[in-house]
């Protein structure tokens, strides 16, 4: 059963350019993982500082390996991460139907 993460990122102002920078090469490299589905990036056109994250993966195990790859420490805990206000994520799973 696919894995979903629904997250959003709020940057703190000013830092918009750092997290969107951020993502810009962080979602490329993590549709190449193995168990990546999708991951798609989205920004909110009327709070630019608002980032929108969907992720989906073939099991929860895949999810759980993305945070332990280089470009992920390096890009989202290196750079984004540090200069967000808020993180929220939601974890829930694909129903085939």
């Amino acid at each position: 059963m696919a894995f979903v993460c629904s997250a959003t990122w709020k940057a703190q102002p000013g830092k918009e350019d750092v997290v969107r920078e951020a993502l810009t090469s962080l979602a490329p490299a993590s549709r190449k993982e193995p168990g990546c589905q999708t991951y798609i990036v989205h920004q909110d056109p009327d709070q630019p500082s608002v980032f929108k994250i969907f992720e989906v993966y073939d099991d929860e195990d895949a999810f759980k390996k993305h945070g332990t790859y280089p470009h992920f420490e390096e890009h989202a805990l290196g750079k984004a991460i540090p200069v967000l206000d808020k993180r929220e994520r939601a974890f829930t799973t694909v129903i085939d139907v």
